[in-house]
């Protein structure tokens, strides 16, 4: 899949998809953070997370501005990446080439 890349660096980890505040507990830590969008709410997952990949969003959205902070890869406007990846499932974000690979 192909996106934005707004933060760079390369993760494979498993994913773990959130579409609301409600499912911030089903989060596990190390997974990559998959959205459709995030906000401000949001920021404490940014911790625990791996990667970030998002469904909409650019340079200067939520998302990459603290995935930078953080350190970690980041690619938005993956179109139907919430739609397309389910939980668990191994993937490679490389942020620098705006890229996201499922591994199985």
């Amino acid at each position: 899949m192909k996106g934005i890349g707004t933060s760079t660096g390369v993760v494979t980890a498993p994913a773990c998809v959130v579409y609301s505040p409600a499912d911030f507990e089903s989060f596990k830590p190390g997974s990559v953070l998959i959205a459709v969008t995030t906000t401000p709410a949001w920021t404490p997952l940014f911790s625990l997370a791996s990667g970030i990949v998002t469904d909409i969003g650019g340079p200067l959205s939520h998302s990459s501005i603290v995935a930078r902070e953080y350190g970690i890869p980041a690619v938005m406007a993956v179109h139907n990446a919430s739609r397309t990846i389910q939980s668990g499932q191994m993937i490679t974000v490389d942020g620098a080439a705006g890229t996201v690979t499922i591994r199985g």
